[in-house]
């Protein structure tokens, strides 16, 4: 029960993240700052809403460690000592021997 709703929570902090990562405009500057979306960075709205999104960003990605992390104890394991599966399955093994089939040549001897 706990292992789904972790995996559903990782799910949707995963997709939150994503869309995140999408809104955010490019830093190094590259072909947005040639096209003059540098200039407008600097503008005091879009600076704050930046800093929003790095910090959504940090906090999104850390969140999704440490969901991972606790998923990663919440998975349901079966007891290693007391398998019923596998002690059925060693049940219906039957052994078998190899036999040793070496054929033996008799030599005619001629007289």
């Amino acid at each position: 029960m706990s292992y789904t709703l972790f995996l559903v929570l990782i799910l949707i902090v995963a997709a939150a993240l994503i869309l995140i990562v999408l809104v955010q405009n490019p830093k190094g500057g590259g072909l947005s700052s040639s096209f003059g979306g540098g200039g407008a960075q600097s503008m005091g709205g879009v600076q704050s809403t930046n800093n929003f999104l790095d910090k959504a960003t940090w906090t999104l990605a850390i969140s999704l460690f440490a969901l991972i992390l606790l998923a990663n104890f919440a998975i349901p394991r079966a007891n290693s000592n007391n398998n019923p599966q596998l002690e059925n399955t060693l049940n219906n093994v039957q052994t078998t021997t190899q036999q040793n089939n070496v054929p033996t040549t008799t030599k005619d001897t001629v007289n």
